[in-house]
């Protein structure tokens, strides 16, 4: 057998021929006036990406880097706060440890001057009864006395017991 070939399934030869010098004058208009354009456009895009893309790595690392600056200044700030907490601390205990020295110390001073106002009171209180009672005892002496030597019998009488007691001592 031989091949056959039908003439419905062969293209013709002159379309072929036709279509190639179509495709070729084609490609050289597009190669001369759109090749070279749509190239440098796609150039220009290529360079736009790796231009962002080069900058969004920057912006990455200088983030990254903003980033460990703020987290050693977050550090730093809260050292200084805890050291301006321990210090007001330490200040206000301080504070609080002198205040009751000093409350201690007028206390003790006021107990200190109540006791010597309460010996002074009392001193005095004291030389008060004495004195009182010194008085009430010459009172009922110079009482008894003029009762007892009220004729001029007993008067002498007491005078001469009195001398007595003073020769015998």
């Amino acid at each position: 057998m031989l091949l056959e070939i039908n003439p419905l399934v062969l293209p013709e030869i002159g379309l072929i021929i036709w279509s190639t010098v179509a495709f070729a004058i084609l490609i050289f208009v597009l190669g001369r006036f759109a090749w070279k354009p749509i190239m440098a456009a796609i150039t220009e895009r290529e360079q736009g990406i790796a231009d962002a893309l080069s900058k969004a790595e920057k912006m990455q690392a200088d983030m990254a880097k903003m980033q460990s600056e703020n987290e050693a200044l977050l550090a730093k700030a809260r050292e200084e706060r805890a050291t301006m907490i321990k210090e007001a601390k330490e200040q206000a205990d301080k504070m609080v440890a002198q205040a009751k020295d000093k409350a201690k110390q007028e206390y003790d001073k006021l107990i200190a001057d109540a006791q010597l106002a309460i010996s002074q009171q009392k001193n005095a209180a004291l030389i008060d009864v004495k004195n009182q009672i010194g008085n009430l005892v010459v009172e009922v002496a110079e009482k008894v006395l003029r009762r007892e030597l009220a004729d001029k019998q007993s008067q002498e009488a007491h005078i001469k017991s009195l001398t007595d007691i003073v020769k015998m001592n």
